[in-house]
């Protein structure tokens, strides 16, 4: 029960465990490489174990920031065990070099989720609302709220802030999907059950849609609201806006579609208000999202085919 809870007790000894158990995995795969996206703690765990059996780590989005969560230790951590990187744009590739990293082996390649969105087969409006036995409507939303993990208010609050403007939109149809494992996860949990318990005609809730079905939903609704990177990072390209809320971001680069807002009611309804108007709607329409970049695939699979790992486990610091 311990460690499917939420606590930073359980979350520190899932780590632990998830280093045993990569460790075996690398004991009987014997890889050439392991490639990891992003700054999640099991990521972490994957890394640290191939850094003890001299594995060479390729590392996408890396040299981003977000200051409000404990993610952006872990995501310069995993920087410092990498050999290779991928960064999503040209700043974040800067932001590598300055960590050290040799500039020879920092690749700036755009993000992969977004070639993900071009390639992958969406399904019709009709097709998503019978999927999840819900219509979308006129106006819509898809929020994502997770913990802020270095803030100094509560997931409760900033959560509940969040469901008390949500509860002012009478005329809104709303999809939550749920928080990831970060502590206090399941306390944003119980409060989105019980809005949704109470706003049952308007309001339903995933654990997860899965990659077609969240990422039709984007076509579809009118705005993503929350504190996910998927808001800053995916959401632009599909020409819609984005009511990013709080620190939890705090430091990545963001589409002019991106709106900022503080976590108070009064603050989160001031930033909905703007998310609705016609300016900010065509605004997100015809902005060009600064994670896109074309090839993004075929120039990370290139790299990787081409670069000698005989020696790539070698690192030295890269003085500026």
């Amino acid at each position: 029960m311990l460690l499917s809870s939420d606590t930073a007790n359980a979350t520190t000894k899932s780590v632990g465990l998830a280093v045993i158990g990569f460790a075996d995995a690398y004991e009987d795969l014997n890889p050439d490489v392991v490639v990891v996206l992003g700054d999640r703690f099991e990521i972490l765990a994957a890394v640290s174990a191939a850094l003890f059996y001299k594995i060479p780590v390729a590392h996408l989005h890396g040299g981003e920031i977000t200051e409000g969560a404990y993610d952006d230790c872990i995501r310069h951590a995993i920087t410092k065990m990498s050999h290779l990187h991928f960064t999503s744009t040209e700043a974040y590739r800067k932001r590598v070099i300055q960590l050290g990293e040799c500039p020879e082996r920092v690749f700036n390649v755009g993000a992969i989720g977004i070639e993900n969105i071009k390639k992958t087969p969406l399904m019709s409006k009709k097709e998503l609302e019978a999927s999840l036995n819900f219509c979308l409507g006129e106006r819509s939303l898809l929020v994502t709220f997770h913990p802020v993990t270095l803030s100094d208010s509560t997931a409760l609050e900033q959560c509940q802030n969040l469901l008390d403007a949500l509860q002012q939109y009478t005329d809104c149809r709303i999809i939550f999907t749920m928080p990831n494992s970060d502590t206090d996860g399941r306390i944003i949990m119980k409060l989105v059950h019980s809005f949704v318990s109470a706003n049952s005609k308007r309001a339903i809730s995933f654990q997860s849609l899965g990659k077609v079905r969240y990422l039709s939903a984007l076509k579809y609704v009118s705005a993503v609201v929350g504190n996910s990177s998927s808001g800053i990072i995916e959401v632009p390209s599909f020409g819609i806006p984005t009511l990013n809320i709080g620190d939890r971001q705090k430091g990545r680069i963001a589409a002019d579609s991106v709106i900022q807002c503080g976590t108070s009611t009064s603050e989160i309804l001031k930033g909905l208000e703007k998310i609705f108007s016609a300016t900010v709607i065509e605004k997100a329409r015809v902005c060009h999202n600064p994670y896109e970049k074309e090839g993004t695939i075929e120039m990370i699979l290139q790299v990787l085919k081409n670069v000698p790992l005989k020696d790539l486990i070698r690192k030295s610091f890269y003085n500026l």
